[in-house]
């Protein structure tokens, strides 16, 4: 059995360019499906967040629209109300990655106000990529990709290709005009190698030990991907 550590926001809200707060957290479906797949595979799901404080889910993501229904609804709701581990965070500060065989980072509007920014990730997300570890991040997940941005531009992501929540995404969201900044162009910035499907549909890129998916609907086939390398 491996260990997998989700880092996870802190955050409540976003700030927008107007100053005002956006309600947000992390997105239900992005924690769910993928600590039920690594959990059912026998792996043990370890909860980090900056300072250990507990993770608010954005309640849109909670909505029968978004669930497939009511019932759907109700069983999202009912696998976060069963996930002890999100009741019990460890503190992210000072984790050491090589206790862990993977790392993943659900997304949700929340990585963008403070994993974005955030050096202990940052940390622990280089330590990753030099030691070849898997790391996995889905949708805003990515944001914590620019902590890791070094003084000439670069980061340990740099070249490579993924795939995050797209700027097409996010005008559908109606919060493209609002934000402060875009995930695409950030990344993009960065250097890496941006891969944008359709709005909405599964989009997973595998490249080396870096494994992403574009969106909420990307998440059970990431989680896939990330048990297959960890075998």
């Amino acid at each position: 059995m491996a260990k997998i550590l989700f880092v996870m926001t802190g955050a409540r809200h976003l700030t927008l360019a107007d100053g005002t707060e956006h309600p947000t957290g992390f997105w239900a479906e992005e924690f769910v499906a993928p600590h039920q797949a690594f959990t059912a595979a026998g792996h043990e799901v370890i909860v980090a967040t900056p300072g250990g404080v507990v993770p608010t889910v954005d309640q849109a993501s909670l909505a029968p629209e978004v669930n497939g229904g009511q019932a759907g609804a109700d069983a999202m709701a009912a696998a976060l109300r069963s996930a002890a581990e999100l009741r019990n965070p460890i503190t992210l500060e000072g984790v050491d990655p090589a206790r862990y065989a993977a790392v993943f980072y659900p997304g949700g509007h929340g990585p963008m106000e403070d994993l974005a920014a955030d050096a202990d990730s940052a940390r622990l997300l280089t330590d990753a990529m030099d030691a070849g570890m898997p790391v996995s991040l889905v949708c805003h997940g990515l944001a914590a990709l620019l902590a890791t941005e070094r003084p000439d531009g670069t980061s340990p992501f740099t070249g490579y290709r993924i795939t995050g929540f797209t700027k097409a995404e996010e005008t559908l969201t109606g919060l493209a005009d609002r934000s402060k900044w875009l995930l695409e162009d950030r990344l993009v910035a960065l250097g890496v190698r941006f891969s944008a499907g359709e709005p909405w549909a599964p989009n997973v890129v595998v490249d080396r030990n870096v494994h992403t998916g574009q969106n909420p609907a990307s998440s059970t086939a990431l989680a896939a991907e990330l048990l297959k390398t960890l075998g």
